[in-house]
């Protein structure tokens, strides 16, 4: 298995879906990233040399990936509920922060149902 961003990436399969296994990097930046190196996206992993997997390497380490991502996104969520918008109050309370209904359904945001206390 190649390791590329701190993921181990699978070597049976096609490059383009390979790289998928990245956090921050989806099927359009993949190509794009292929696009630039000039590595066919039907290529599989094991079929590549050291040179061409540092290549994409490098072309990796320009897009915020794994934990530097995570952190970015967890950081603007923080400052979200910082800001007391009505954006972070939703984050802040574990409900839809999109506009969903909360009457019924969005069980999976608010979690298991809660007993009527008498």
């Amino acid at each position: 298995m190649a390791r590329i961003a701190g993921v181990n990436i699978p070597d049976n399969k096609h490059a383009v879906i390979s790289l998928t296994y990245i956090f921050g990097i989806g099927r359009h930046t993949a190509k794009s990233i292929l696009a630039a190196v000039g590595i066919a996206t039907t290529t599989k992993i094991r079929e590549l040399d050291d040179a061409q997997l540092d290549a994409i390497r490098a072309e990796v380490a320009k897009v915020p990936t794994e934990g530097d991502l995570r952190r970015e996104i967890s950081m603007n969520i923080k400052r979200l509920m910082d800001l007391g918008c009505y954006r972070g109050l939703r984050h802040r309370r574990s409900l839809p922060v999109r506009g969903q209904r909360t009457k019924t359904n969005a069980r999976t945001r608010k979690g298991p149902r809660k007993p009527i206390k008498k």
